[in-house]
């Protein structure tokens, strides 16, 4: 892990895709590689804050892919945390399924969250410490809808440290604005670098401190 150093590349939403797909097509770095080194990463700062029960908050697609990669390594740690996604395990899809489909084969409970049990996950959300937001990534291009805007807002009402991945969910990653509802980070943990909507617009309230790891894609 790294922070950038003055004056170095910050990357919009279409080039932070545009290197992911660079280390798959050029260089034949599978993304399954990329995002179980995003999540080891993520594992690794959520052990060092040491804020008592552990809640990842997943999506269906990549950013729920380093979330479920993360509570792995948070297992091999010692660490057993709440595991939650946003809708159906059959929804899950790509590189995000594979590894949600790892932790089910570890005996990790998944809660499937919708409007039905929603009301009962807020009643016990306040037991969690520290809370991983690997909802929505940097591809998002509009507001959060649905159970997603549900979650975010549950996130921002706890008390809990959070932990977002890649960056604040409802955040857009090229412009800074937040969409609507948006995850306000105590810290941010991003990959290969900083995105410009981490310093321009609303970025810089959202993302707390912002910690940049290497996961192997070149810049």
């Amino acid at each position: 892990m790294s922070a950038n150093k003055p004056g170095q590349r910050l990357l919009t939403a279409g080039q932070s895709k545009a290197i992911d797909r660079r280390a798959w097509e050029e260089l034949g770095i599978s993304t399954l590689v990329l995002m179980e080194n995003a999540g080891r990463a993520v594992a690794v700062e959520a052990g060092k804050l040491s804020k008592g029960k552990i809640a990842v908050l997943c999506g269906k697609g990549n950013n729920g892919g380093d979330g479920f990669v993360a509570a792995r390594h948070l297992l091999a740690l010692g660490i057993k945390p709440a595991v939650f996604l946003a809708g159906k395990i059959g929804d899950a899809a790509g590189e995000a399924k594979t590894n949600l489909e790892i932790l089910l084969r570890m005996e990790q409970k998944i809660v499937e969250v919708d409007t039905g049990n929603l009301r009962s996950i807020k009643r016990r959300f306040s037991a969690y410490g520290l809370v991983i937001d690997a909802l929505l990534g940097a591809g998002l291009s509009g507001a959060a809808r649905g159970i997603y805007k549900e979650l975010i807002d549950l996130i921002n009402s706890s008390k809990a440290y959070i932990l977002s991945v890649d960056i604040p969910s409802g955040l857009d990653a090229t412009t800074g604005k937040a969409l609507g509802s948006c995850v306000k980070a105590d810290k941010t943990i991003t990959f290969v670098a900083r995105k410009r909507g981490m310093v321009v617009g609303d970025g810089p309230k959202y993302c707390g401190k912002v910690v940049v790891a290497d996961i192997g894609a070149p810049l």
